[in-house]
């Protein structure tokens, strides 16, 4: 076997959080080494999961707003229509993002090697390329970052034809008739709104009482409301008993309280699990967790203090923002440089349609915490720019403390949703006051207008509850 190869750090994983923790490190003058298993970089992100999926929602908004656009005429999706004219531009932004990072990974002098990675020790890597050479790696600091696939439990028999996964959903030739989806999580919420809108029946089943049990329940709300209204079915508090092809047409999944949802095809959403089995973490002294998850501290360092974990390697949510701060943050960590405090204002953006986005504490936390926090709402039907853009089903919530003085956080869902939310980030990391939203001159008309109706909103409870003590 060949003499390791001394690198200061090595990454295994070029998902976004590898990329971010590869960079950090060369930027800090680091030799640094990336090992990647695919052949291109971005991992699931790019190639099975944010970028195609994202594509797919784009394309359905702009086919809702060709709808929209005109009375004149009709506007409507042919029968049995190609997948692949709805992902028309995919290639086109995989094949930038991917010489984006090729770029970007040269510029920066970091090692990139494909190959299959696994621990010898604590200390040393072995790569297994694809024409079956092997290569040792040594480091003074290790990054895992391998990402993660979909969960498929054994008692759903996923053919990837009929009964799909999310990374083979978007390989179908044909838009179906109709689609069921199993799991009420991020990745089953946001392909049912996507498929719902463009025109396939969507029967969405879900165990719990609703979907996304993490998120503000007057964002869920909306939602669900949303995707009813586009002719989707939520089927809550539902077990799945079997899933079977029926050798035909169709995919007959039987529910515990004895129903039968048929469907032209069926999705698997019922989360992720980290890609760990080629690891050999032993090795290196590390363990999983009952989630099947590394364990880490804040600043992504595993028991082994000179390996770090970051990305769905550590566990939800599964964001790429979430994982890409982490890999930044684990190797300033390794190096001794500040860290800071972002992952406490780490935005949450769900791409349904209409999208969510949360950041820090939203009603309900508020309230375990406070008791009694006012909560100020601006609907997008009172904000202008929702009106011209016909995004009037929308809804911005900022919460404060009791007396209204501080921001605590904010939850939104609608348009630009996701856009939103980063002005609530900054003003929760510069500790802003509620006062500060009502001086401040937004532009007109903008959907950030928003943030002064909510914050009037809070002032206006704080009056009226002065008014009334007074009396």
């Amino acid at each position: 076997m060949s003499t390791p190869t001394p690198f200061d750090i090595v990454i295994i994983g070029a998902g976004p959080a590898g990329q971010k923790a590869a960079i950090q490190g060369a930027k800090a003058g680091k030799r640094v080494a990336l090992i990647e298993r695919e052949r291109g970089i971005g991992g699931s992100c790019v190639y099975r999961g944010t970028i195609p999926s994202k594509t797919l929602r784009e394309s359905a908004l702009h086919i809702n707003r060709l709808r929209r656009a005109s009375e004149a005429f009709e506007f409507r999706i042919k029968p049995d229509a190609e997948i692949a004219a709805l992902l028309s531009r995919l290639e086109e932004v995989v094949t930038a993002h991917d010489t984006y990072m090729s770029k970007q990974l040269r510029r920066n002098g970091i090692s990139l090697f494909h190959g299959r990675a696994r621990f010898l020790n604590d200390r040393t890597v072995e790569m297994q390329a694809v024409d079956g050479a092997r290569q040792l790696f040594t480091a003074d600091v290790f990054v895992i970052a391998t990402g993660s696939r979909p969960r498929n439990p054994s008692e759903i028999p996923v053919d990837h034809e009929h009964i799909l996964d999310s990374d083979s959903l978007l390989s179908m030739l044909y838009l179906p008739k109709s689609l069921a989806i199993i799991g009420g999580g991020v990745i089953g919420c946001e392909y049912a709104s996507i498929f719902a809108l463009l025109g396939v029946d969507v029967t969405l089943i879900d165990r719990a009482a609703s979907p996304m049990q993490f998120m503000d329940q007057e964002l869920v709300a909306q939602f669900v409301a949303g995707f009813e209204e586009r002719g989707g079915h939520y089927l809550s508090k539902q077990t799945v008993q079997s899933v079977q092809w029926d050798g035909a047409t169709q995919v007959v999944t039987l529910l515990g309280d004895g129903q039968i949802v048929r469907s032209d095809k069926l999705l698997v959403a019922l989360g992720r699990q980290a890609n760990v089995e080629d690891l050999n973490l032993e090795a290196a002294g590390l363990q999983l967790n009952v989630k099947g998850s590394l364990s880490v501290n804040q600043f992504c360092q595993t028991e082994v203090p000179h390996i770090y974990a970051a990305g769905d390697m550590v566990g939800a949510p599964a964001l790429a923002s979430k994982a890409m701060e982490q890999g930044r943050r684990a190797v300033r960590h390794a190096l001794n440089l500040p860290v800071g405090d972002a992952t406490s204002t780490i935005p949450l953006g769900i791409y349904t349609i209409p999208e969510m986005a949360s950041i820090g504490l939203d009603e309900a936390a508020a309230k375990e915490r406070y008791r009694h926090p006012l909560v100020g709402r601006a609907r997008f039907e009172e904000i202008a720019r929702a009106q011209i853009a016909g995004g009037t089903d929308g809804l911005l919530k900022m919460v404060a403390d009791p007396a209204g003085e501080r921001l605590l956080g904010v939850q939104a869902v609608g348009e630009s949703a996701t856009e939103l939310i980063h002005l609530g980030q900054m003003a929760l990391q510069q500790g802003a006051t509620i006062e500060s939203f009502v001086d401040n001159v937004f532009n007109f008309p903008t959907y950030a207008e928003a943030y002064r109706v909510a914050a009037l909103d809070i002032l206006g409870q704080v009056s009226t509850r002065t008014s009334a003590q007074a009396a």
